[in-house]
């Protein structure tokens, strides 16, 4: 008998990759440079956050600070190297977080990945390039080192907010929002209001659902999940960018695309339910 605690975790990741999914539809309807973008749907995220989560508890310990650190980080590297390389580019290399966490986890929080975890991230990378493949590039040097880097800072964000699993992870999340909206803020200002109303509907639900309602679920999931669950899920939300973009644009990914996606699907599929948990299970 599976452990519905555990399942129920592994349906909240699955469903932040739903909500992580919309964001690169929305961002180019904003009529705003990057890093206006990410410190908009900061602050937005960050009232959502304020408004509807349970009451925060700030301790302003380490993993705390370092948490809030880490998202931030991941967030604005990722909306930076957008600008500076590829998305296909910046995509593949920001997933190389589950081997970051993979190398890890074992010596920061004493979860060890097994030799089918090292297998499904090795059969997960390759079907990323394979659905990537016809954007990659080699070109965007500086664009590909900080999408790398957001990479690190998203194995460590989903490290230290796992740290957190008897505690809350949700304040160092509402943290990390709102620094970035201060790093965005001189951009928001430079670039004005938006200029129309779709735009204004765009950046409401990059803050509300992509951000704010997302990692919500995602705090609430990685008490219940292994930190390696909670970076492989996700793995999902980059295949079903081009779903969204199929359905309102009509645009159809090419033959090694949706092979690349049918790979990765199928490999987190495995995975996760190779993963899931006997009941009684300690988490």
């Amino acid at each position: 008998m599976k452990n519905p605690v555990h399942a129920r975790a592994v349906g909240l990741m699955a469903a932040t990759a739903l909500c992580w999914s919309i964001g690169g539809l929305l961002i180019k309807s904003v009529a705003w440079p990057p890093l206006a973008v990410a410190g908009g749907r900061g602050l937005i995220a960050a009232a959502f956050l304020a408004a509807f989560a349970p009451r925060f508890r700030f301790t302003w310990s380490a993993p705390q600070l370092g948490g809030a650190l880490a998202y931030a980080g991941t967030t604005i590297l990722f909306v930076t190297a957008n600008k500076l390389t590829t998305a296909a580019n910046a995509v593949l290399l920001q997933y190389t977080a589950p081997v970051w966490v993979a190398l890890f986890g074992a010596w920061f929080l004493g979860e060890r990945a097994t030799r089918t975890d090292w297998l499904t991230i090795a059969v997960v990378f390759g079907g990323m390039a394979l659905f990537f493949c016809d954007d990659l590039q080699l070109a965007g040097f500086a664009g590909n080192l900080l999408a790398l880097a957001s990479g690190v800072a998203f194995a460590a964000m989903t490290l230290l907010l796992r740290k957190q699993k008897d505690a809350s992870a949700v304040e160092s999340i509402f943290l990390g929002n709102l620094i970035a909206g201060v790093v965005g803020l001189p951009f928001m200002l430079k670039s004005g209001l938006l200029p129309d109303a779709g735009s204004w509907i765009a950046l409401g639900l990059l803050g509300v659902v992509q951000l704010g309602l997302s990692y919500l679920l995602y705090a609430r999931a990685i008490r219940h999940v292994t930190a390696l669950e909670a970076v492989l899920i996700p793995v999902i939300e980059p295949i079903l960018n081009p779903v969204w973009v199929l359905l309102l644009l009509g645009e159809r990914p090419g033959p090694f695309s949706l092979l690349g996606g049918i790979i990765v699907l199928t490999a987190v599929t495995l995975r996760t339910l190779h993963g899931l948990r006997p009941f009684p299970a300690a988490v």
